[in-house]
């Protein structure tokens, strides 16, 4: 890899390109391949752009999901290799892309070293085989895609009956990955699906060739231990190797967000690195015994990353994670929502991004799966759910049907966000006769549910001016909380050198540690939590309750201990985080549960 860091998904729309942007440069990046009819208009706008013919795939067609993101990705496969190729061929000349490509990489990379060296050369022989040499060493990002295993809707042919497991949402999108020409990693989040991954076992790619080599790699998006050893087991009992567990933060993070029971992130890294090799070995046996089991031969032992992501901020942050936690890579991902070259922001969610402060970032219920989801207050699809319920209209139209899930009123699932949905709900809930603060509190619960599958495509559409008449511009985007600290908008060049230490894009930035922030965020979590039971507190929610806290002071008393361990720090911050940790212990201590 040439660099330490990666871009991951970001929502539907605002990764949907990024390696077209940013591949060339060596910088991996995640493609959501969620939503098809997003990657179908994607392919003609790319294709029409590159004087590529374009070839619909009609929902009439046989198979039409999986091909047209089969067909996307081939696309990009196929653009990136081109726009690489151009790259290499280019003269070392200043200003020129091959430059670019040196310039970005990390002073400590090797890479990086030998081109200092070979700038400072005289123009003869020498130079120009050391050039060659540089060329051959170069390697593109990497093309990965991700799926939500459990976004998996049951898809219905035109007469109503089921279309098949295999045609369920998640199994079309991992065999249109699979039937692909990427040579790259599927990242698999959201939990655990036995029936997708036990799907994956069909596809020929994810075993290793004549050589030892995976062309199609595994990639779990995790937030601890238990869980990552758990999937990773099950799937080298069937042969299939993870090669990588993403590390995300539980609630300090974009998207959806997934609380642990308490653990948080620096003390679940300490455990990764601590069993990494346990586990590892334990791994690999299951996984040489199943690929005996079916017949391949591979006596090469495959390679097992680890990376983190969720709030990293700074580049002493950065490196604190790669060293201490021995890493092989973070990831960065709402920064780059304000670098409008790697990423489809519209100008409008720009501009209230950039003046965005941390009161316009904070966890809601907003999502219709019914799980935690990073908003942002000033987005135009809260603005535009608002309008809706004062004018007696809540819910959205319900056109894509990715979130359907819901079967409370109907025999085939419904989004919870839909129109349809919330009034069979407000129906019922006028029909309990509840003194009208409850009602208010159901009502807005109800109502707070937002349409995803429009809102994280519609920022990319109006930012190409591909947007149809009619259709919804109301935009939703789900940066994590660390957004809060980057205050306007940044070249390609600029993040990638704020990660590295080169430049400093947080200077006089008033900014929690990227522990503190997410420690704070647990805390606050529980508070709500806590408030949301007092009425009803059974032995049960107690003692889960206080499991909770536990384990949070858990995290503080291992803070603690890690202080010794920070690297360079003045006594200014020293001071603050010692501060900062004993304020959220006090905080943690009056909670009476």
């Amino acid at each position: 890899m040439a660099h330490k860091f990666h871009i991951p998904v970001l929502g539907l729309g605002y990764s949907i390109d990024t390696p077209l942007k940013v591949a060339r440069y060596g910088i991996s990046s995640v493609i959501s391949i969620v939503d098809d009819e997003l990657i179908e208009r994607m392919r003609e706008y790319h294709s029409r752009r590159s004087n590529i013919d374009f070839e619909p795939i009609l929902k009439s067609t046989d198979d039409y999901r999986a091909r047209r993101i089969t067909a996307y990705l081939n696309l990009v496969d196929d653009l990136v290799y081109y726009q690489f190729t151009m790259l290499k061929n280019e003269p070392f000349e200043p200003g020129s892309d091959i430059c670019r490509y040196f310039e970005m990489l990390p002073e400590d990379s090797q890479l990086k070293q030998g081109y200092d060296l070979m700038m400072d050369y005289p123009d003869n022989v020498r130079k120009t085989i050391f050039q060659t040499i540089l060329r051959q060493q170069m390697t593109a990002g990497a093309i990965d895609v991700n799926i939500m295993a459990k976004v998996d809707k049951m898809n219905y042919a035109n007469d109503g009956s089921p279309a098949g497991d295999e045609n369920t949402d998640a199994l079309a999108a991992l065999r249109g990955f699979a039937q692909s020409t990427l040579r790259s990693s599927v990242v698999l989040s959201a939990g655990m699906n036995p029936r997708l991954y036990s799907y994956i076992e069909s596809f020929s790619g994810f075993y290793p060739d004549e050589a030892g080599n995976l062309r199609k790699k595994i990639v779990l998006k995790v937030s601890d231990f238990r869980s990552a050893f758990i999937q990773a087991r099950f799937l080298a009992k069937k042969g299939l190797w993870v090669s990588e567990f993403r590390v995300e933060s539980g609630l300090n993070c974009g998207g959806h967000a997934f609380a642990t029971e308490g653990n948080l992130l620096g003390p679940i890294l300490e455990e990764f690195k601590a069993r990494r090799e346990e586990m590892y070995a334990e791994l690999l046996t299951s996984y040489q015994l199943a690929l005996l089991t079916k017949g391949i031969s591979n006596e090469k032992k495959p390679s097992q990353r680890i990376s983190a992501q969720g709030g990293i901020g700074t580049a002493e942050e950065n490196n604190f994670f790669l060293n201490h936690y021995n890493l092989d890579a973070t990831g960065w991902g709402s920064p780059f929502l304000l670098v409008p070259e790697a990423t489809n922001v519209d100008k409008e969610t720009l501009k209230q991004l950039t003046r965005a402060s941390d009161d316009d970032f904070y966890i809601s219920n907003a999502s219709p799966l019914g799980i935690l989801f990073n908003n942002f207050k000033s987005s135009s699809i809260n603005a535009q759910r608002l309008s809706r319920i004062e004018k007696g209209r809540p819910g959205s139209p319900c056109t894509k049907k990715y979130l359907c899930t819901n079967t409370e009123f109907t025999e085939q699932p419904i989004c919870t966000a839909s129109r349809e949905y919330q009034n069979l709900k407000i129906k019922q809930l006028k029909g309990r006769d509840l003194p009208e603060p409850e009602y208010n509190v159901q009502y807005d619960t109800i109502t707070e549910k937002i349409c995803l599958c429009e809102g994280l495509c519609s920022a990319v559409y109006v930012k190409l001016d591909i947007i149809k008449p009619k259709e919804n511009k109301a935009v939703s985007i789900c940066p994590g909380p660390n957004l809060a600290y980057f205050n306007r908008t940044y070249s390609l060049d600029e993040m990638v050198k704020h990660i590295y230490g080169v430049v400093d894009l947080m200077e006089k930035v008033n900014r929690p540690h990227v522990f503190i922030k997410e420690l704070n965020l647990y805390i606050d979590y529980l508070k709500t939590d806590l408030q949301k039971h007092l009425t009803d507190l059974n032995d049960k929610k107690r003692k889960s309750l206080n499991n909770f806290k536990t384990q949070l002071q858990n995290g503080i008393n291992y803070y603690k201990g890690l202080i010794n361990d920070l690297p360079n720090q003045t006594p200014d911050f020293l001071h603050k985080w010692f501060t900062e940790l004993m304020q959220c212990e006090d905080t943690l201590n009056h909670l009476a549960i």
